[in-house]
């Protein structure tokens, strides 16, 4: 098996998880928050995809599917429109809401199959190619995506937390 086709599967299982946590939830479940200091399923599914989407256009050098997929207007969050939710407080968290995971899945799956045609893209020589120099080592693709593919396992992780106890209440 390539690593891009392991890649691949490991963004595969993310979209997974998201579509478990997300479907059949009502908006108000979606943006619930267990504190006010806790960030809502809405909120966390929408930045796993942000960063997703972010880092893989910036490594490809491509405009994110958030601009030029129309989902920042879909949206229309009071954030400013290249926010992905790193440095999010409370009161940015309460601004990422929906009113239905409709919005939140279009978006994660517009997301995952640009995604996949990026993977697809790849020769194996690409993994190994820097695209972050700001780093010491400097970052490789490699190490982008798998950085990015744990980031968003940790935060679908969450957000299935977050629905278990939802649905508890």
């Amino acid at each position: 098996m390539k690593a891009t086709e392991v890649l691949a599967d490991g963004f595969g299982r993310v979209r997974e998880v998201v579509h478990e946590v997300v479907e059949g939830l009502s908006a108000e479940e979606l943006n619930a928050r267990l504190d006010p200091e806790a960030n809502s399923i809405t909120w966390l599914v929408w930045h796993l995809t942000r960063v997703q989407d972010d880092h893989l256009a910036d490594a490809a050098g491509t405009e994110q599917v958030w601009s030029s997929g129309g989902w920042a207007d879909r949206f229309a969050l009071d954030l400013p429109v290249d926010a992905t939710g790193y440095g999010h407080g409370p009161q940015e968290v309460s601004a990422v809401r929906v009113d239905s995971g409709e919005l939140l899945l279009g978006y994660h799956d517009a997301v995952h199959e640009r995604t996949l045609s990026h993977l697809r893209g790849l020769a194996a020589a690409d993994l190994d190619g820097v695209v972050d120099d700001r780093w010491d080592p400097p970052v490789t693709l490699a190490v982008r995506l798998v950085s990015v593919l744990s980031d968003d396992l940790q935060h679908a992780g969450q957000a299935a937390f977050v629905r278990g106890a939802v649905q508890r209440r």
